[in-house]
């Protein structure tokens, strides 16, 4: 690894990013393709929270927070702080005061694989936080890593830039170049599910609105009533 703050990316227009933000995670995944799910490791600390933003990516080692220090400086209004490290750790390495510090440049949140604390103080300020575990640990301040370099994140590619979207489902990303593509795509998904939903309300069922009934038959599924399955279960 190369020991780099990086300035001058590229970035996603953030007023796109907030339109495809307000259609909540599952929507844009699907819509790009079910793609840039960050996984079910990385989750929201608290209920109820979300957020979007433009993706500043750091590089730690573990148990050290040097470079998210490093991270604050190129963040501005409307980014999102992604941070991962070399190998695991579940180390404190973000709390309430770093989280103060983002909050005053209109930081959005952080997006983490390692862990957090002061979540209670976390929650009061509003901060949104999604990270993989809450510790109490502290971190040292004293090696090197990364600055704005791409990142990878439960397979997936993060690069300086990028669409991040993250609500009550966890964290997707959109590379910045995808970004009105999947706006598009997750505005006509959602048109279609409203119209499913109004369906839905009057009671059509899943089965016949999405043809599912043909496939069940295609697999061999039988309908039967009690006594029949009864008979079934005695001829075996």
């Amino acid at each position: 690894m190369r020991n780099v703050v990086v300035t001058g990316w590229p970035r996603a227009d953030l007023s796109s990013v907030d339109a495809l933000a307000a259609f909540g995670v599952a929507t844009v995944h699907e819509a790009a393709g079910r793609t840039g799910y960050l996984g079910p490791g990385v989750r929201p600390r608290w209920p109820g929270i979300r957020t979007g933003g433009i993706a500043v990516t750091a590089l730690c080692w573990p148990g050290d927070n040097l470079m998210i220090h490093a991270a604050v400086e190129q963040c501005q209004a409307g980014d999102v702080l992604v941070v991962t490290t070399t190998s695991p750790s579940a180390d404190g390495a973000f709390g309430e005061l770093l989280a103060t510090s983002l909050a005053s440049r209109g930081v959005r949140g952080l997006v983490t694989t390692g862990g957090v604390r002061d979540v209670a103080a976390l929650q009061a300020m509003g901060f949104p936080v999604y990270s993989a575990a809450v510790s109490a640990q502290g971190t040292v301040k004293a090696t090197a890593g990364a600055v704005n370099v791409p990142v990878s994140i439960g397979g997936q590619r993060i690069a300086p830039g990028d669409a991040v979207i993250a609500d009550d489902d966890g964290v997707v990303v959109v590379p910045r170049a995808a970004v009105t593509s999947a706006l598009a795509a997750a505005t006509a998904r959602a048109q279609k599910e409203d119209i499913s939903r109004a369906a839905f309300a009057a009671g059509e069922l899943g089965l016949d609105r999405y043809g599912l009934r043909a496939v069940l038959a295609e697999q061999g599924v039988e309908y039967l009533d009690y006594e029949s399955y009864l008979s079934k279960l005695a001829e075996l």
